[in-house]
């Protein structure tokens, strides 16, 4: 039997701050002890203080921030569930309801609505030539106060008519609903789904670890031809989302 390497020190300090979070002695949003204080307090150097913090930060338990130090992160225990194949008419969001029963206060707020030049890989997906505008609708979504989500809609200008159609504020359904007075109606959805690191601005909405992993939700609208007439870029903390797939076994 081979013998069991000796856990490096810096790791027992992880494991030590670790089940201190896990069982409150450091509630959300609480700052660790600073790092020269945690040296002393393991014996050990500033070195292996700063790569069990590191490593804390990694998993997404906590976010140092430079003259602030490292606090404890918070996120809702509530999961959006998304079905696969979508229960109902599949045109609306459910993030108010989700939240409603998990016993939380959602709120929307529309932070961008304007005719701009999309990014690239959005114009791709839009089928835009280059240069070609499109009606941006982003806006930031929380649950009790908490930053949860990001979603930016992008829809070509020829199908949007300008910015006037994103108002009032609304979520899908009025949006496509507004559409088809339009001449312009969603009959398929599409989703792709990736796990990539958060962008600087993402981290500090979400107050994460740019260290730690969102989720990239992109959901396309589709026409009776297949022409994507909205593409929706939502961005998650990767554990606030579930998904469901179901099937036929016939249809399998």
């Amino acid at each position: 039997m081979r013998p069991q390497r000796p856990t490096a020190r810096y790791r027992h300090v992880a494991d030590d701050l670790r089940e201190a979070i896990a069982r409150g002695s450091y509630q959300a949003g609480e700052t660790l002890p600073s790092q020269p204080e945690l040296a002393r307090r393991y014996g050990l150097n500033q070195t292996s203080i700063s790569r069990a913090i590191a490593l804390l930060e990694s998993e997404g338990l906590i976010r140092t921030e430079h003259g602030r130090g490292s606090y404890v992160l918070d996120f809702p225990t509530v999961k959006r569930v998304r079905h696969i194949p979508p229960k109902g008419n599949g045109s609306g969001s459910s993030f108010a309801e989700s939240l409603h029963k998990a016993g939380m206060e959602p709120r929307t707020e529309l932070v961008q609505a304007e005719i701009v030049t999309p990014p690239t890989e959005v114009a791709k997906h839009l089928g835009l030539s280059e240069g070609e505008q499109a009606l941006i609708r982003k806006r930031h979504m929380y649950a009790d106060e908490r930053a949860v989500q990001i979603a930016a809609s992008y829809i070509p200008l020829d199908v949007a008519g300008g910015p006037e159609i994103a108002f009032p504020d609304t979520g899908p359904t009025g949006l496509y609903q507004r559409l088809a007075e339009r001449g312009y109606r969603v009959v398929r959805f599409v989703e792709e789904i990736e796990s990539r690191r958060p962008t600087e601005e993402e981290a500090d909405f979400f107050s994460i670890s740019p260290a730690y992993h969102v989720l990239e939700v992109v959901r396309f609208a589709l026409d009776h031809t297949g022409r994507p007439l909205d593409v929706v870029v939502n961005v998650f903390p990767s554990q606030l989302w579930r998904l469901t797939y179901e099937w036929s076994a016939e249809e399998s």
